[in-house]
C-alpha cells in the first residue's frame, strides 16, 4: 500500500517505499511519539487502570489548533519495528491496561494491522481502540474488521466551510461514511464490569464560536445512531498558540457549551459524556517527554 500510497481520503500516490513523503509526513516506517497509561479518556475506556495509550508521529489531517502539535506536526518521536510496536502492546498489557488505544493511527494502517495480528498471536487479548480523527477511508477501515474492538473517531465538522482549519474540503462526507463503516464493524456497544469492551464512542470537540456546528453534528448523530452509540462532548479546547481565525484563540465559554449540553439533553440524549471546565487546561495535552518515550 505504500507503494502509491492511498491510505487516507488525501490520496497522496506517493510512494513511501522510495522515501517520498506525502502531506501526513509519515515514511514507510511507524513513528511514535510516546505510549503510557493514560487516566484521562472517558471512564468507560480509562477505568481502574488507565487505557494504554500509543501515540503516533505524524497526522493526515493536522488541524490547525492540534493539541498535540509535537508529534503531529513537528513530527517529533521515535521510528520502530513491528515487533517492538507489538512487544510495546504487551507491555502495556502486563501494566494492567484496560485496552491498548491507538491514538492518530490513519497514517500506519497496514503497518499496525501487522503489529496487531502479531501481538494477538503472542498474547494480547484485550480491547483494542482506534482513535482517530475520523478522516478515513472505509476501504482502508475494512482492513482493521475483526482486528479492533472499540472505535473512537472525531467528529469535527458538520459544515465543511470549517474544515478549513483542518485544511479539507471534504470532512462531513468522509467523515459520516468512515463512522458508518465503524458502526457495522463493532456495532452497539458491549459492556463488562462498567467498562467497554467494544462499540464506537463519537467526540466531538466544541469549537468557540461555532456552537452551531455543534448542535448540527449532534442531531445528525442522534437521528442516525440514537443510544446505538455514546457520544462524548468535549469542552476541552485551548489555544496553545496563535492562529489567524480569532475565534480559535479564546476557548469555549461556559455558556457556548452549557447550550450544546442543552441541546443534547432536549433531543433525549442520555448515553454521553460531557466535561467541566477543568478541562480546558494544558495539562489536558499530553507531554511527550520523559519515561514514555522509547
Amino acid at each position: 500500500m505504500f507503494n502509491s500510497c492511498k491510505i487516507c481520503p488525501r490520496e497522496c500516490g506517493i510512494n513511501r517505499n522510495n522515501n517520498q513523503i506525502g502531506y501526513c509526513g509519515a515514511s514507510n516506517k511507524m513513528k511514535i511519539g510516546g505510549y503510557h497509561l493514560h487516566m484521562w479518556e472517558e471512564p468507560i475506556i480509562t477505568g481502574r487502570h488507565g487505557s494504554g495509550t500509543i501515540f503516533f508521529s505524524n497526522c493526515s489531517l493536522k488541524c490547525i489548533y492540534c493539541q498535540n502539535y509535537d508529534i503531529s506536526i513537528k513530527k517529533k518521536g521515535e521510528e520502530i519495528t513491528i515487533d517492538r510496536f507489538a512487544d510495546i502492546c504487551l507491555y502495556l498489557q502486563n501494566k494492567k491496561a484496560e485496552n491498548i488505544n491507538l491514538v492518530t493511527p490513519t497514517h500506519y494502517l497496514p503497518l499496525i494491522r501487522e503489529g496487531l495480528i502479531l501481538a494477538k498471536e503472542k498474547g494480547l487479548n484485550i480491547p483494542i481502540i482506534y482513535n482517530s480523527s475520523g478522516y478515513e477511508k472505509t476501504s482502508s477501515l475494512k482492513l482493521l474488521d475483526g482486528l479492533v474492538d472499540i472505535y473512537l473517531p472525531d467528529f469535527k465538522y458538520f459544515n465543511n466551510s470549517l474544515a478549513k482549519y483542518s485544511k479539507v474540503d471534504n470532512y462531513f462526507e468522509i467523515t459520516t461514511k468512515a463512522i458508518e463503516e465503524m458502526f457495522q464493524q463493532v456495532g452497539t456497544p458491549i459492556f463488562k464490569n462498567k467498562l467497554l469492551q467494544s462499540g464506537v464512542i463519537v467526540r466531538h470537540l466544541v469549537l468557540p464560536g461555532h456552537v452551531d456546528d455543534s448542535k448540527n453534528i449532534i442531531k445528525y448523530l442522534y437521528d442516525k445512531y440514537h443510544d446505538n452509540i455514546i457520544i462524548s462532548i468535549m469542552n476541552q479546547y485551548t489555544p496553545i498558540r496563535k492562529v489567524k481565525y480569532s475565534n480559535l484563540n479564546r476557548t469555549v465559554t461556559q455558556r457556548e457549551y452549557e447550550e450544546v449540553i442543552d441541546y443534547a439533553y432536549n433531543l433525549g440524549i442520555r448515553l454521553c459524556f460531557v466535561q467541566d471546565g477543568e478541562s480546558q487546561s494544558e495539562s489536558f495535552i499530553p507531554n511527550f517527554k520523559g519515561d514514555t518515550l522509547i
